[in-house]
């Protein structure tokens, strides 16, 4: 029922809806100011007659005093009689006179006693009245007591029964006569309320009326505002209208400029030579797709609409479901994918680079997805890295031949003793056999392990992510070149947190990144040593541990170090410090690039002379 009722008024005219309001805040301050009122009625006359009691026990109580001690009853029992006459019988209900134990001496009663009477309300000691709401013959009183005394000694108290329905006529008669003046100000204000509600709202009415003519297109509406004849209100509302008016004409202008940004847009949008896809923000959804999206991944607009956007490749678009469509942000662009690896139709690849931006699309929250086809420069660039990693081979060609010969020279001397025994045909133990063949299968097994690596860390890598390990690529490469560094007397010193969270990457491409940090390193110590440093001390420290979400390596040397100038520069491509035909400055901004790629940091801390870290940092994967 209320909630019909409020519909109602939320439905009904705004002159209603005043009238209405004025009424029911009238209506309820009435009802205030009526409680309001009935309490402080009924306070002040209960109060008031509750004095008028005690003045007529304290009178009796005076005139009594001496009949209690002389135990004149007669006399008593004339006294109360008599204070009962006049005005005060249709006040008082019965009057009775006890001694000071409580023992009835008179009354006013025609019959016996009132039991309901004996030893109530009796006065505390200390107190000089006591005042209790009585029920006597299924009628209600205001016991009032007053105590007689003589000197400083009670002698006795006298009992005076208000009546409570005399109060009540009273306060009734009060309250007819309070609720008719009220009654007559809720009509009076509920007759002004209406004419004050028709007064107010008439301007919107005509107001309504002008935004109806120009709604149908009609703008020639200065006539119906003369119609208005209320002084003051005709010059706001011609002001009203005319800001109206200013405003649909802006708005008409508006719509011609939106209309004619609309067309520039579809046209960017039809013909951009990069694929733009318009996706739902929630499920990822393609809503729509420009002909230059159908013409690079190979599907029709008709197959790419309603298909998952996360079809087409492994995009981490976590940040386009999260992002903010208020007014102060539109046409925000951000990046989503970088070097992302995406499926054509048939089976082909691409890699792209993907930006966003948050719209309102056929009235949902949408995104405009545009991909840059990458491939041409993405393949270069892997063969540069490519490139780098057969440049770092062939450097270590000596250490690696160094390496396997070891194994090789292994496997030989226990050829040759096998040999020599079968030529002088003699036994050879079980036991020396056997160790023999153990020892040459464990020589086998570890050149076969040192080509693994070396085809592990030489095969081209792509850009796919999976979980890494930092620790692992680390362990990988100083098996590759940590015997080498040793033979050239720089000690490792590894500081290994294995409880490391893992990270998102490609463990081959974080290899390359190592071993580019480890061979700078190795450099900058011969550096020094060819400098005239001290051929003691030199070491390369490599440390990995996690800080708050990020998952850090750190790589340091005790080399000659950087100084300012050359550390602005270190990671630019074709920048060198080395002498002409030992490099060609690409390991740090190879390394710069792999690193960005997976969202890490590369910094550098290098006071001059002292040495050099440099500490990577990544995302920790969730």
């Amino acid at each position: 029922m209320v909630r019909r009722l409020i519909i109602r008024v939320k439905n009904t005219s705004l002159k209603n809806k005043i009238f209405f309001s004025t009424t029911a805040v009238i209506l309820l301050i009435s009802v205030l100011i009526a409680l309001f009122t009935r309490w402080v009625l009924i306070s002040s006359l209960t109060s008031e007659l509750k004095e008028r009691g005690l003045g007529i026990g304290h009178s009796v109580a005076e005139s009594c005093r001496g009949y209690i001690l002389t135990e004149d009853i007669p006399e008593l029992v004339s006294l109360i009689f008599d204070a009962r006459l006049g005005v005060r019988k249709h006040l008082t209900g019965y009057l009775y006179v006890t001694d000071k134990q409580d023992k009835i001496l008179a009354h006013t009663f025609t019959t016996d006693f009132p039991g309901e009477l004996l030893n109530v309300n009796l006065i505390e000691s200390g107190k000089n009245y006591s005042v209790e709401l009585l029920r006597l013959k299924g009628k209600y009183f205001y016991d009032v007591a007053v105590p007689v005394t003589e000197g400083i000694y009670r002698i006795g108290s006298v009992h005076v029964g208000l009546k409570k329905q005399h109060i009540d006529q009273l306060i009734g008669k009060l309250r007819t006569t309070f609720l008719g003046f009220v009654s007559a100000v809720t009509v009076l204000f509920f007759i002004i309320s209406h004419h004050l509600s028709k007064y107010i709202t008439r301007p919107i009415t005509e107001l309504i009326k002008v935004s109806d003519e120009i709604s149908r297109g009609n703008f020639n509406i200065t006539h119906t505002l003369n119609s208005i004849d209320s002084t003051g209100i005709k010059d706001e509302v011609r002001q009203l209208s005319n800001s109206f008016m200013n405003m649909t004409h802006r708005i008409m202008d508006s719509q011609a400029k939106l209309k004619e940004s609309d067309n520039k847009y579809r046209s960017l949008f039809a013909g951009g030579p990069n694929p733009i896809f318009v996706v739902d923000r929630e499920t990822l959804g393609i809503l729509s797709a420009n002909p230059s999206a159908e013409e690079t991944y190979g599907y029709t607009k008709e197959d790419l609409i309603g298909k998952p956007f996360t079809n087409l490749g492994s995009f981490e678009l976590e940040t386009v479901q999260q992002a903010d469509f208020h007014a102060e942000h539109a046409g925000k662009i951000i990046t989503v994918g970088s070097k992302v690896q995406c499926n054509k139709k048939g089976g082909g690849l691409l890699y792209v680079n993907v930006h966003a931006c948050p719209v309102r699309y056929q009235d949902r929250d949408a995104v405009i997805l545009a991909t840059t086809d990458i491939t041409e420069m993405v393949e270069k660039e892997n063969q540069l890295i490519q490139a780098s990693k057969m440049t770092t081979l062939g450097e270590m060609s000596a250490g690696i031949a160094h390496e396997l010969n070891q194994p090789l020279n292994a496997i030989k001397m226990g050829n040759e003793f096998i040999d020599m025994m079968i030529e002088k045909k003699e036994k050879i133990p079980d036991k020396d056999l056997l160790q023999i063949v153990k020892e040459v299968s464990s020589q086998v097994d570890r050149a076969v392990d040192i080509i693994r690596r070396l085809r592990d860390f030489g095969r081209k890598a792509d850009f796919t992510k999976e979980t890494v390990n930092i620790n692992r690529p680390v362990q990988d490469v100083l098996d590759i070149i940590g015997r080498q560094l040793r033979l050239q007397n720089i000690d490792i010193q590894l500081k290994i947190d294995h409880d490391i969270p893992p990270i998102l990457a490609h463990r081959n491409r974080i290899e390359q990144v190592i071993f580019n940090l480890i061979t700078n390193a190795r450099d900058a110590i011969n550096q020094k040593l060819e400098a005239g440093g001290p051929a003691t001390g030199n070491c390369i420290v490599i440390e990995t541990y996690a800080r708050d979400d990020q998952v850090m390596v750190a790589v340091s040397d005790t080399g000659i170090g950087i100084d300012a100038v050359v550390k602005e520069r270190i990671f630019e491509a074709f920048f060198t410090t080395k002498k002409m035909g030992e490099g060609m400055g690409l390991g740090l901004s190879i390394s710069s690039g792999i690193v960005e790629d997976y969202g890490g940091k590369i910094t550098i801390e290098s006071p001059e002379g002292q040495g050099t870290t440099f500490r990577l940092s990544f995302p920790a994967a969730t």
